[in-house]
């Protein structure tokens, strides 16, 4: 050995003795420090990734991430953006997915903001001629779409897009512009991925500036709404909007290319925003649908999309569709956007005729102003805000339920005495007015307190429902109405019952239009007291709370008339015994099940039902739900659910009644099986619990083995076959 290659060796060898202590040391502070959190910790159980191992989170590395880091014009007029990809823990991802698994497709729309119009337009676009068998054969269409391009790939999670689409000469430097970014990772042909674990991952950014540089002004930009208070408070929080295939999920995206600037060729529909958005909404209930004409917009791939069976899930006592707010402000105040006001402000008539489409501008037909060749005359009428239910904007929206001229009813149970078996139960009432005076409950339009039990599970047979208006007695120094059943307990009662009731007034509202009053009822909040019979009070389990269903249906249920508004009220009716058989003709057929599980399943279902499910109401009311077009993903049951527990298996032990469904595939139903086939109505499916189900000698309660496979932790379990 030489002497160079003496003294490189021995250098070595010093350098291990120095590093030595140091890796010594930092092996003990790893040992001291607590492990890191296991990356599945970071999902919740409806996304399938808190199912992945390890190992398959590292190799999968979940999630998309899209940031902009520049976007420059030069003088040859074609954008460059440059991008980074990230996953979930900000770790790079291959555009290509090759060193990472799943390849990334990116798409670019590049927009112009006029603040006066409060409109986009797009710089790229494409053409879309109408196919021969189309409502408009042969019409071509420009529509607003991607700039094109090509990409150079810098590093690993890191490309640069040139554009080859050539900004218009002159273009407006000084003017807000908005780069829209919609992409997909394709994670579903990736090898080594379980399919029934692979997801694609969706990414938008919205990135707003102004080509000189210079920083964009207040009102400078579109912000007409935020989607996470408004549009979410329906369509799901996971899957977001999920347009097109799922890449297009966030609102300010969609308005890059629903503007004025695109029209479906096929019908010769607008799909501008203001007026598509509308539409969609206003589904079935639209003049021109009533009239008999769809409303239809034919997508990419001549994919025909019929929105004519849409029904906005707050129709109440009055026309809810007038709750222009819900979507346009949303339900939290501080994420309200900056013209979230546009609404009431800049009354329009492609925006105001879009749901009013039955007013023709031309001849003046329907529209007491007569014609109107342009938008300059729609605010000296239509101001602002003003009396309710008169021209102005937030007048003729006036929600009958929230209108001001409302007193406020308010309904609290101050006692409950003899609760004892083969007893009559004497219940102290509180009603007040909004302003806390009392309120006689013997004078109301309805009084009527209701008996039910055991919390466990209700029945049609233990439902008491009386009308206390003749036999209450109002106490005014007390402010309380107190009233006895004229039922008694059953001698053999046991556990917790229920007192509630349905309060309401008729209250009368003046139109400030001259037109005639409006009558409504004005409801209070059913009051909910749970009382022991025998044994400690033992509440009713929570499953389903109210405020999870206002979510959507603002303002509250408001059912049967508007008196039913809470959900605690709703199981004590909607037993799994109950049916539809009081009222539903001899000729319909079997009863329909109205077990409050099964029934909410199938509603919430509707147009994926393959079953009739039709429930005949009080005066004589059919209801067919086959229609209902639920706006988000209905394996998302915390959407509903109060908690994991009401909806995993095995259900819990109180849940032991059976439930009759006569019109179903077998009768009757365990828990979990009326709960399941209630969305998975086939033939299939209840031949699997059918299978899977047994009623032993002496029971009238099903045994079921659901739980064996579908329960928490098993490989088929609930919250895993509904991960997304």
């Amino acid at each position: 050995m030489n002497t160079q290659m003496r003294r490189a060796v021995f250098a070595i060898f010093v350098i291990a003795l120095l590093a030595f202590p140091m890796l010594a040391t930092d092996a003990r502070k790893r040992a001291a420090a607590p492990p890191p959190a296991p990356a599945q910790s970071r999902y919740t159980s409806s996304q399938v990734e808190a199912y992945l191992t390890a190992s398959d989170i590292a190799f999968v590395r979940p999630g998309l991430k899209i940031k902009v880091n520049s976007i420059t014009i030069g003088t040859d007029r074609k954008p460059v953006i440059d991008v980074s990809l990230t996953d979930d823990l900000d770790q790079p991802l291959d555009r290509l997915g090759k060193t990472t698994p799943g390849p990334i497709s990116l798409s670019f729309v590049l927009a112009v903001y006029d603040p006066t119009t409060r409109q986009y337009t797009s710089y790229g676009t494409r053409t879309q001629t109408s196919p021969a068998d189309s409502p408009h054969p042969g019409v071509t269409a420009t529509q607003a779409g991607t700039i094109a391009g090509t990409f150079t790939d810098l590093e690993t999670g890191h490309a640069k897009f040139t554009s080859t689409t050539v900004l218009p000469a002159g273009f407006d430097q000084a003017k807000t512009h908005t780069l829209g970014i919609y992409s997909s990772r394709n994670m579903t042909a990736v090898p080594g991925i379980d399919p029934a674990l692979a997801k694609n991952y969706f990414a938008n950014v919205e990135f707003d500036f102004r080509p000189d540089g210079a920083a964009i002004t207040a009102g400078n930009s579109w912000d007409k709404m935020r989607d996470s208070s408004t549009c979410l408070n329906c369509h799901d929080s996971v899957s977001k909007l999920a347009a097109h295939g799922g890449s297009r999920q966030d609102v300010k995206l969609c308005a890059l290319c629903h503007q004025p600037q695109t029209t479906d060729p096929d019908t010769g529909n607008t799909v501008d925003m203001k007026v598509m958005a509308h539409k969609i909404h206003m589904g079935k209930h639209l003049p021109s649908v009533i009239a008999g004409t769809p409303y239809q917009i034919i997508g990419n791939a001549q994919s025909l999309h019929d929105f004519s069976t849409v029904g906005w899930p707050q129709m109440t006592q009055g026309n809810a569709l007038t709750n222009c707010a819900f979507c346009h402000e949303g339900t939290v105040a501080a994420n309200k956007g900056a013209q979230s006001n546009v609404w009431y402000t800049n009354p329009s008539r492609d925006a105001c005729g879009s749901c009013h489409d039955d007013v023709n501008w031309v001849t003046g037909a329907n529209h007491p102003a007569g014609p109107q060749a342009d938008d300059k005359a729609c605010a000296s009428c239509h101001q602002p805000d003003g009396a309710e239910f008169d021209a102005s904007i937030k007048g003729a929206h006036t929600v009958w339920e929230k209108s001001k001229q409302l007193k406020g009813l308010n309904a609290t149970i101050v006692s409950v005495t003899n609760m004892l078996p083969g007893k009559s139960p004497t219940v102290v009432y509180k009603f007040t007015n909004g302003d806390g005076t009392a309120v006689d409950g013997t004078k109301l339009t309805t009084f009527s307190p209701i008996l039910a039990g055991p919390t466990s599970n209700y029945s049609k047979e233990l439902n008491y429902r009386e009308n206390a208006l003749t036999k209450g007695v109002f106490s005014a120094a007390a402010g309380t109405t107190t009233y006895t059943f004229t039922v008694a307990l059953p001698a053999n009662a046991t556990g917790t019952w229920t007192v509630s009731g349905d309060i309401y007034r008729n209250a009368t509202l003046k139109r400030g239009d001259g037109k005639a009053d409006i009558t409504l009822r004005e409801a209070a909040v059913n009051p909910i007291k749970y009382v022991a019979v025998t044994g400690p009070v033992t509440p009713r389990r929570t499953s389903v709370t109210t405020a999870n269903c206002t979510a959507c249906h603002d303002g509250g249920l408001s059912l049967h008339g508007g008196q039913r508004l809470i959900v605690e009220e709703c199981v004590i009716c909607h037993s799994p015994n109950n049916d539809d058989s009081a009222r539903r003709p001899a000729a319909a057929g079997a009863p329909e099940s109205i077990s409050f599980q099964r029934m909410i399943h199938r509603i919430h279902s509707g147009e994926n039902l393959t079953q009739d499910f039709t429930i005949f109401g009080f005066g004589g009311s059919t209801n067919n739900f086959n229609e209902v077009r639920f706006p988000a993903d209905r394996r998302d049951c915390s959407n509903c659910h109060a908690n994991t527990a009401a909806y995993t298996l095995p259900l819990q032990q109180t849940n032991i009644a059976s439930v009759t469904a006569l019109r179903d595939y077998f009768t009757p139903h365990g828990p979990a099986t009326a709960a399941c086939l209630g969305c998975h109505d086939n033939k299939d499916a209840a031949a699997h619990a059918f299978l899977n189900t047994a009623t032993f000698p002496g029971s009238t309660i099903p045994a079921e083995a659901c739980a064996t496979c579908h329960g928490t932790g098993k490989d088929h379990s609930v919250e895993k076959a509904h991960a997304r």
